[in-house]
């Protein structure tokens, strides 16, 4: 049959034209037959990897797992305080002897903190001379000392936060962090208070912010010291700390090389079902759990890292004695008309520009339906105030401001100032990081707790001051009692954020506390039970030599 252009056969390309064809296509089956050949080699690669590190790594596991375990049981089940908001009671200076007087009359020319706390019976002018001495107290009516009050306002603020009626066992007041009580609770000096009874609940307060810094007892207690001994290892003595970090540092990195060395192998070896029995089981949970190892693991190792290399103290700083001679206004005289359809539950005496002694006004939130005396917290900022154990663990986790905007007037001259609270947080920046107001990049105002300041601080509202060069650092300040409540370095907050988000899964904060916590758990009793228990007891059968089926292809 005659051919044309139309009806002409197509000529084969030559073999080697073929081949250069289907090299440069990709996903050809060159390209396929390579991964295939591959697949067997890493399969055994990650294989004898995997393996080598099972008793380590299982051992690591189990440490750092059940004290994990024993880190979440403390938050879930431990000591919880009954009563969510510190006691408030509207403040009402007329008829008050002069504050200037007061202090005056005690001798007192300079103070680092002078304002109006609630007391058991009535209000009460707290007056913090010095920051690890105990807090003095006078009477606003008449003047009078109260000798010995900070004790007792420490028990006031326990009683009401705790709801317990039992006698005191021991009262004492606490200067320095101790196993007990650490570094991490920020808060010094407080009041430990223990009450009667076999399982020594214990309070810490801290009565210049009326709050309770910490609670114990004696399941709290052993659940803190398994936690210490086998998370952190704090029993290691503080010459050795180097070798601490490196013997950690060397098993918690076996668990992240097995979760790496699992995953490759869940690449590696495809199969059409489940193998029976242990074997299945710690394959399949292995596609839930490898990642969660890893994040737990890496984050860890970075958390411990930085930890050695920062020194642990409190970054809370008090402001330099205000002078308190300078608060000649008589606040206590106008006080009727400067209070005048304003609902006040705080007043305290801070310095502000210029050594400027001011009055500084807290008022309640908004919406809040202060009536005379005993302040109503069924709503602030429209937050239904929590109730019940659970719900009151959430709201310490994520805090809630008690007290709203602020006002201010010149304590000697009575005149209002109406540069206001970000003017004073300016001056506060200024203050405690020596840089002038140029080097800040971003102010603004915090009233919940999260991840660059969290609920262990315990103060708010708190603003929050980020500065550039040359401070290159975070600053937290309380413009309630000028207080520097928190600062964070620039070169630490990636850390910070690692370690809240892929460590403790903060990431699921819209769920609670509670309810994070429980999340954490079952994943981590998963990864004991799964990926240790089993993985250790095949490592077991393997090291007596049980046969075992070839490694399938």
């Amino acid at each position: 049959m005659p051919t044309s252009r139309w009806n002409a056969p197509r000529s084969t390309p030559p073999v080697s034209a073929a081949r250069s064809m289907a090299a440069c296509r990709p996903g050809s089956e060159r390209e396929g037959r390579s991964i295939m050949a591959n697949r067997p080699r890493l399969a055994r690669w990650s294989m004898g990897k995997h393996q080598w590190l099972a008793l380590i790594g299982g051992i690591s596991l189990f440490i750092w797992g059940l004290s994990g375990m024993a880190h979440i049981a403390m938050v879930l089940f431990g000591p919880q305080q009954l009563e969510f908001m510190p006691s408030m009671r509207a403040i009402d200076m007329a008829g008050a002897v002069p504050v200037e007087k007061v202090l005056a009359d005690a001798g007192i020319g300079k103070a680092r903190a002078v304002k109006v706390v609630v007391g058991k019976d009535r209000n009460l002018l707290q007056v913090t001379v010095s920051p690890q001495a105990a807090r003095r107290y006078f009477r606003l009516d008449t003047g009078a000392e109260l000798a010995g009050e900070d004790a007792r306002q420490a028990e006031f603020i326990a009683r009401h936060f705790l709801k317990e009626q039992r006698p005191i066992a021991e009262i004492v007041q606490q200067t320095a962090f101790d196993a007990d009580y650490p570094w991490v609770n920020r808060l010094l000096p407080v009041w430990r208070i223990r009450f009667a009874g076999d399982d020594r609940l214990t309070a810490y307060v801290h009565t210049e912010t009326s709050s309770l810094a910490a609670v114990n007892n004696l399941t709290k207690t052993r659940l803190q010291n398994v936690f210490r001994a086998l998370h952190s290892w704090e029993w290691v003595p503080q010459g050795l700390d180097w070798l601490r970090v490196l013997v950690i540092t060397l098993m918690v990195g076996s668990l992240a090389a097995l979760a790496v060395t699992g995953i490759l192998l869940l690449v590696a070896i495809r199969r059409g079902k489940r193998l029976a029995g242990s074997k299945g089981w710690h394959r399949a949970m292995g596609y839930v759990l490898a990642l969660p190892l890893l994040m737990f693991s890496v984050s860890g190792i970075l958390h411990l890292v930085q930890s050695a290399l920062e020194q642990p103290t409190s970054k809370l700083r008090l402001s330099p004695p205000v002078n308190v001679a300078n608060a000649r206004y008589p606040v206590e005289r106008d006080w009727a008309e400067i209070a005048k359809g304003l609902d006040v539950n705080a007043l305290s005496l801070v310095e502000g520009p210029g050594g400027r002694a001011l009055y500084r006004l807290g008022l309640a939130q908004p919406g809040s339906a202060s009536p005379k005396g005993e302040h109503d917290h069924s709503a602030h900022q429209g937050h239904k105030m929590p109730m019940g154990d659970s719900a009151i663990r959430n709201a310490r986790f994520e805090g809630i401001s008690p007290t709203g905007p602020a006002l201010y007037i010149d304590a000697a001259t009575g005149k209002p100032w109406g540069d206001g609270d970000k003017a004073l947080a300016r001056e506060l920046g200024r203050r405690f990081s020596g840089a002038p107001d140029s080097a800040i990049t971003h102010m603004e105002l915090v009233t919940r707790f999260g991840p660059d300041y969290d609920f262990r601080n315990k103060r708010l509202p708190v603003w929050r001051i980020d500065y550039g060069a040359p401070v290159n650092a975070t600053l937290f300040v309380d413009t309630a009692t000028g207080v520097l409540a928190d600062r964070t370095e620039n070169w630490q907050k990636p850390e910070r954020y690692i370690f809240s988000f892929i460590h403790k899964w903060n990431f699921l904060f819209p769920i609670g506390k509670v309810g994070l916590n429980a999340v954490v758990g079952s994943f981590m009793l998963a990864l004991i039970g799964f990926m240790g228990g089993i993985g250790l007891y095949w490592d077991w059968r393997r090291r007596r030599k049980v046969p075992q089926k070839p490694l399938a292809r």
